[in-house]
């Protein structure tokens, strides 16, 4: 998903919560979700390393680029909401 997708959905998360659809977002919730995603980075890291095979390392290497990106999302989120 880019960035403009990513602005779309935040815009769209406002207007349902200035009509009262949508809980506020919390920093807690985002702090939660950037712990799991820490963890997953360091699962991913040891499993990469142990990786025998260049087919096996590759999809590791994928799967912690978009690990990576949803950090930079949640990082990126905090502060558009300015809590």
């Amino acid at each position: 998903m880019g960035l403009e997708k990513t602005i779309e959905k935040l815009d769209k998360y406002f207007k349902r919560l200035e009509q009262g659809k949508a809980a506020k977002i919390k920093t807690s919730h985002l702090r939660k979700v950037a712990e799991k995603l820490k963890a997953k980075e360091r699962s991913l890291d040891a499993e990469l390393e142990e990786a025998a095979t260049a087919e096996k390392r590759q999809r590791l290497q994928r799967k912690l680029a978009l690990v990576r990106e949803q950090q930079n999302r949640v990082r990126w989120l905090e502060t558009q909401l300015g809590d």
